[in-house]
């Protein structure tokens, strides 16, 4: 009787322990509240690696990052989507993540790897362009502004709706794009350029949803032609016009220096118990079916140049030759100082 109490106990031991060895891992991943994707997508990765995939969305990237640091010697997950080269140099210089070189990368064109360690690996990009409501030019005569310079004449008065960059990411590309153009030092900064765009009768929201939906002619009830937005804005507006357009009500300004090119990032965080599966999930986000998943979902383009876009964004939305970038170190020791200035010059 002793004996066969024994071996059920032992059958138990060894059942209980075979299950958990099949019990899938979960992979967490940190994002801002921005991401999304095809739960088939999700679903396959799962199912092919015996897995879980945890979403932790965290809010915008600021707050998102600001939590990974504070949290970074307990970390709250195993990846981290969606730092963008705006906030890369604060990333890095917190030492969040652990290099890896994934073979994806050479899909992705160096133009937009700007960590050589690896440890932020780029998975999207977009440009922060001025947007034009296109039946309000042509009804008026008037050709859209075809540099920044342009905004300040008198022909442009009143008609453009920018984002606050301290509350905005895309009016901080702006800011970025402004600064490039006219630079912080010499007889005419980038400074000059805002006091001439505040006494043309610039208008300044706190975010990007109040200046489009708000203020925009082609999104709301606005009387403003240009507003600050995305290069993927044209292809959302043809996609969701209700009733249907045959053509995008609205169009982007892609003259040299007047896009600012947003980048954004995976990194494995250090600290995860879960390294390899980690290494898979970048692999897979890197890979054409999810970069081909991202434009419809995210409204960004993909890095892999393999990966193919929609009909709707081949057809409405504008790709600047020469879209403006800046160091993501000189970003991060200059940040704050360039959004204190033009607070003083615009806002005060």
């Amino acid at each position: 009787m002793l004996k066969k109490s024994f071996i059920t106990l032992l059958f138990v031991i060894l059942l209980t322990a075979g299950c958990g060895s099949n019990e899938p891992a979960t992979l967490t991943i940190m994002t801002h509240d921005s991401f999304a994707i095809s739960e088939a997508l999700i679903t396959t990765f799962e199912e092919e690696n015996n897995i879980t995939i945890e979403l932790l969305p965290s809010g915008d990237t600021g707050s998102a990052l600001n939590q990974a640091i504070l949290a970074k010697d307990n970390p709250l997950a195993d990846i981290f989507y969606g730092v963008d080269n705006t906030f890369m140099g604060r990333a890095l210089a917190e030492d969040l993540f652990i290099p890896y070189e994934s073979p994806l990368l050479a899909s992705i064109p160096d133009q937009f790897e700007l960590d050589e360690q690896h440890r932020l690996l780029p998975v999207n990009y977009g440009d922060v362009c001025l947007n034009y409501d296109k039946s309000w030019f042509a009804e008026n005569g008037l050709e859209p502004p075809q540099s920044l310079q342009e905004l300040t004449a008198p022909a442009y008065a009143g008609l453009l709706v920018a984002e606050n960059p301290a509350t905005s990411s895309p009016g901080l590309a702006f800011l970025m794009a402004t600064i490039n153009e006219f630079g912080t030092d010499g007889a005419y900064t980038y400074l000059d350029f805002w006091a001439d765009l505040r006494a043309n009768d610039l208008l300044v929201t706190n975010g990007w949803e109040d200046a489009y939906y708000g203020h925009f002619s082609v999104a709301s009830d606005g009387d403003r032609p240009l507003v600050v937005s995305y290069g993927s804005s044209p292809p959302a507006e043809f996609i969701f016009a209700d009733p249907p357009v045959d053509e995008a009500p609205s169009a982007s300004i892609v003259a040299p220096g007047t896009c600012f090119r947003q980048i954004e990032f995976a990194g494995i965080l250090t600290g995860t118990e879960h390294e390899e599966l980690a290494q898979k999930w970048i692999d897979y986000m890197l890979s054409e079916p999810f970069q081909e998943d991202m434009p419809l979902n995210m409204f960004v383009f993909p890095a892999n140049e393999n990966a193919g876009l929609p009909e709707a964004f081949i057809d409405w939305a504008q790709i600047p030759d020469q879209p403006v970038t800046l160091p993501p170190d000189r970003i991060q020791a200059e940040r704050e100082n360039w959004i204190e200035a033009w607070t003083e010059v615009v806002l005060r």
